[in-house]
């Protein structure tokens, strides 16, 4: 990993007013927040809100000394213009206007039309880190001409790392394996409810030196509060009654430890020796506040022997 990231990154997705609105005032308050808080790892991308999240990220660090921050956005959805349905709102979870469409392009120059682009709308005289946005679909087109494009890009110094971005880890570890990537972003499935990155994705990361920011570390809502309710949100939608129960039960035994849901999800993820930041959307000051505080907590080793011994974990501590 070529570049070093804060241990808390900001998630920007909020930004672009990601099931609901969110003011310019009320998203710069929240990046001064975590300015005074320590964060120094910005994420965005074109996908938030139709290119608005990377607009309001770029005007909240312009003023920011360039060399003290790291800005990640992504690139395989080129945002083209439709006037005929910029009547509508986003149909993707945004509450924007449908003012442009999303075209899935991982070639060469798609990535160089796309990251031009989030340099127009951010105003940043460049872009850190440049992850590859969900290629689920498009394996040999994001593999054979995405990442030797951005390869490029990183070589002539345009960029500073290569990367790739997903809520799955058996593709990002062949991504890890088969190409020159510096970092991957895995969102959901290395956290305090499963642990199935560590099959594939967390062991050749830390073999090849790659860096592992885990993302979607509260499961989408489930593991966020101290105790998940009945209609808690897990993989963006209703949380199956059976994932609710073993979300409870991971929160029982930290309250007996002394210790919450959030923070234990914070503290667990940052264990592996892969991992270096953790990505948390953050909407306004209040939830930055939140975020560092559940942060700067010392959680006992004792928690993860309890959570092990009770079968909650997969990992032995």
């Amino acid at each position: 990993m070529r570049l070093r990231l804060s241990p808390l990154g900001f998630g920007a997705a909020q930004g672009g007013n990601l099931y609901r609105a969110t003011s310019d005032e009320q998203f710069a308050a929240a990046v001064d927040t975590a300015w005074a808080g320590g964060i120094r790892y910005f994420d965005t991308a074109p996908h938030y809100g139709l290119g608005l999240s990377e607009r309001r990220l770029g005007a909240a660090l312009r003023s920011r000394p360039r060399g003290e921050y790291v800005v990640s956005t992504k690139v395989g959805r080129l945002l083209v213009p439709s006037p005929t349905t910029a009547h509508r709102r986003d149909p993707e979870g945004f509450d924007v206007p449908a003012d442009h469409r999303r075209v899935w392009d991982f070639s060469r120059d798609g990535v160089r039309r796309s990251l031009e682009a989030s340099l127009r709308r951010t105003g940043l005289d460049r872009i850190d880190v440049v992850y590859l946005h969900d290629p689920d679909e498009h394996w040999e087109q994001a593999a054979r001409e995405a990442v030797p494009a951005l390869v490029e890009l990183r070589d002539q110094g345009v960029i500073g790392a290569v990367g790739a971005g997903m809520n799955q880890s058996a593709m990002l570890a062949r991504f890890v394996a088969e190409t020159d990537v510096d970092v991957v972003m895995c969102a959901g499935r290395y956290t305090l409810l499963e642990q199935g990155a560590l099959t594939d994705l967390l062991p050749v990361a830390q073999a090849r030196h790659v860096g592992v920011v885990v993302a979607g570390v509260y499961n989408s809502g489930l593991l966020a509060r101290d105790m998940p309710p009945t209609d808690a949100v897990y993989d963006y939608q209703q949380a199956p009654a059976e994932v609710i129960d073993h979300a409870r039960r991971v929160a029982r035994v930290c309250q007996t430890y002394g210790v919450t849901l959030p923070q234990a999800a914070l503290a667990f993820v940052r264990r592996h020796p892969a991992v270096v930041s953790t990505v948390v959307g953050m909407r306004d000051e209040a939830q930055v506040t939140e975020t560092l505080r559940r942060s700067d907590v010392d959680v006992p080793d004792q928690l993860w022997v309890a959570l092990y011994d009770e079968g909650l974990l997969d990992v032995q501590p």
